[in-house]
């Protein structure tokens, strides 16, 4: 089974492109900066940098709503490939092809909440207050009143 799952910030902005032909497909690509659990010693490194391709409608989704330094989780599979450089010499590639994407945080978390109002909804009716024999004790357990048992789908 090939399956990645990561999460990380974008280091820039996607970078889109489009292919050539009568159905153009957009391609995106960008790089994830994804955290290290543990420092290996002797390096200052503390993320790894990934390769990340979407195409189609993820890849038109990441050039509309993804820019530099949002967070997202990402889901695919690895490729790797090789091409010859014009140098002649064989580079070998090794990316994530993005099989779905999302945000990490919310858009307020993500700009440190410089002034912008997070959306909040709003209850549209006023929760019901407890009865005093429904109020939490000090466990944090509701109580049962007398005389339910049998109401109860379990025994």
């Amino acid at each position: 089974m090939n399956k990645v799952i990561l999460m990380g910030r974008l280091t820039r902005d996607p970078e889109v492109r489009y292919s050539a032909g009568e159905s153009s497909t957009a391609v995106a690509r960008y790089t994830l900066a994804v955290d290290r659990r543990y420092r290996r010693d002797g390096s200052d490194q503390t993320a790894d940098f990934i390769g990340c391709v979407a195409f189609g409608r993820s890849a038109e989704f990441a050039e509309k709503y993804l820019r530099q330094g949002t967070k997202i989780c990402v889901t695919g599979r690895i490729q790797t490939g090789s091409y010859t450089n014009r140098d002649g010499q064989k580079v070998y590639t090794t990316d994530v092809v993005v099989e779905d994407q999302e945000f990490a945080e919310s858009k307020a978390a993500s700009s440190g909440g410089g002034g912008g109002m997070a959306y909040q909804p709003q209850p549209t009716q006023a929760p019901a207050m407890p009865t005093p024999s429904q109020a939490s004790p000090a466990d944090g357990f509701m109580n049962i009143p007398d005389g339910i048992d049998e109401e109860l789908p379990f025994n």
